[in-house]
């Protein structure tokens, strides 16, 4: 699998530990930006660079994993794409139900409330273990959210 990485300066920390965490767990990862700590850049860029590296290089399977203070911004930013659905994850249960109900494939995480490295990965590996449950109402939902723009 696939891993596109993107974070702002607030989670530029994070990314890198969750990076090197990921490819030690075997993942193909994918860091879209930011390079360097920069506390002037501004996230969409990289909500933007990961979503498109996703869409253009990935496999149904591959995801993205994007960061920044709240994790709001790069949530909002990544659902402006189609067939992007990004969630929120902070706890272990919604990043469960985010797969398993709307097949969630972009995981944007918040760094300021994320504080404790272990609960990140727990959270991180929620996201990535879990199956979408393919009930026909999540895919009826799905094609809803495809459908709306």
């Amino acid at each position: 699998m696939k891993i596109f990485m993107g974070a702002d300066h607030n989670g530029f920390g994070l990314k890198q530990k969750l990076e090197d965490y990921l490819k030690s767990a075997g993942y193909e990862v994918f860091d879209e930006g930011d390079s360097t700590l920069n506390p002037e850049d501004d996230f969409p860029e990289f909500a933007s660079a990961a979503v498109h590296a996703l869409q253009n290089q990935g496999e149904a399977e591959d995801r993205a994993i994007l960061i920044c203070g709240s994790g709001q911004g790069m949530c909002m930013a990544a659902n402006r794409f189609n067939g992007i659905r990004a969630s929120l994850g902070w706890n272990e249960a919604e990043a469960k139900a985010a797969r398993n109900d709307d097949d969630s494939n972009v995981l944007c995480l918040p760094a300021r409330e994320l504080t404790e490295f272990g609960q990140v990965t727990h959270i991180v590996e929620a996201w990535l273990n879990t199956p979408f449950l393919g009930a026909e109402r999540f895919k009826r939902r799905i094609k809803q959210l495809d459908e709306l723009n």
